[in-house]
């Protein structure tokens, strides 16, 4: 045989760390995985999707000295942890460290890092909020999401932030949209919903945010930068359940709305409904992201509303089998 009759060699497969096993970084470490591509998955408990090329490791990421040599290797990070309660006093102490260790580790390993992130951080959520929009709304949560957005761009290693809207999908179960929504749904009662049912509101599907954050990754001129998951039109909460219940072949729900007086003064005794209670302005006026630039940069489109939900649903009833 000739050097002109050998096959090329194949390029290896390259290495992605996802941080965190949640919705986001569960759908990223698939998406990868089933590209051919090997992934490091890093939770405290060392869970994670099985598959063949998915190497699932046990790291405390607000630990900076659990992350030595994890990053080696690594073409990209997706840091997809989050806090462990939501609440802004509890971000406030773990976020902030978290991602600084994993900057400073993906640093070292020249990786960059691609972060999940949220409209939380918008200064005029009334208006579209698109990606040259202003980014410094202050206090709270909001104020948070906003100072580590910061923290990114005066980082020494590269970065990109995706920007998503209220999570739906597979996987997703503590979002307005996820389980609160889908079990009444399915079960065919009634729904009770926050602020008010008809507002139009930006929902990102999970694998939409996933797909985009992996073709940012992959291009350095997407780089430092922030974009916007690919997101269909905004749908009003009744809107969405509607697609919820005619992909499952049932009844639409009946919907009501707590209105946000009482949601606030609920929120006086039990601080989980305090918390709640911060986003009502996402619920109680329109909310909504354009994403048509970061289409066109992307080069990806939203999965259609009909296609998202049956795959929403047929997840939910694979959990009750």
């Amino acid at each position: 045989m000739s050097e002109f009759d050998r096959p090329e060699p194949r390029e290896a497969p390259a290495l992605y760390v996802v941080t965190g096993a949640g919705p986001v970084g569960w759908t990223v470490a698939e998406q990868l995985a089933a590209a051919g591509h090997r992934v490091r998955v890093l939770t405290r408990s060392g869970s994670g999707p099985s598959h063949p090329l998915i190497q699932r490791t046990a790291a405390d990421v607000s630990d900076p000295a659990r992350l030595e040599g994890l990053f080696s290797g690594a073409a990209a990070v997706f840091h997809c942890i989050h806090g462990s309660n939501y609440s802004a006093r509890i971000w406030e102490v773990e976020l902030p460290r978290a991602e600084r260790n994993v900057l400073a580790a993906a640093g070292e390993a020249g990786a960059v890092v691609v972060f999940p992130e949220s409209l939380y951080s918008y200064s005029e959520p009334d208006r579209i909020m698109a990606e040259d929009s202003p980014r410094e709304a202050p206090g709270g949560k909001r104020g948070i999401r906003t100072a580590l957005l910061k923290a990114r761009a005066a980082s020494g290693t590269d970065t990109v932030s995706v920007v998503a809207g209220d999570f739906f999908g597979p996987r997703v179960r503590g979002a307005h949209a996820g389980e609160r929504m889908l079990r009444p749904v399915l079960a065919g009662k009634p729904l009770l919903v926050i602020g008010r049912a008809d507002q139009p509101h930006s929902f990102s599907y999970v694998p939409d945010l996933a797909a985009a954050m992996i073709r940012a990754a992959r291009d350095r001129s997407l780089w430092n930068k922030v974009w916007h998951t690919p997101t269909g039109p905004a749908l009003g909460q009744r809107q969405i359940a509607g697609a919820f219940a005619a992909a499952a072949g049932v009844r639409r729900p009946r919907v009501a709305a707590v209105p946000g007086w009482a949601l606030r003064a609920m929120g006086l005794l039990s601080p989980g409904t305090r918390e709640l209670a911060e986003t009502l302005y996402q619920f109680e006026k329109p909310f909504v992201m354009d994403s048509r630039a970061s289409e066109a940069a992307l080069g990806l489109r939203p999965t259609p509303l009909q296609a998202a939900a049956a795959a929403t649903v047929a997840w939910w009833g694979d959990q009750a089998r």
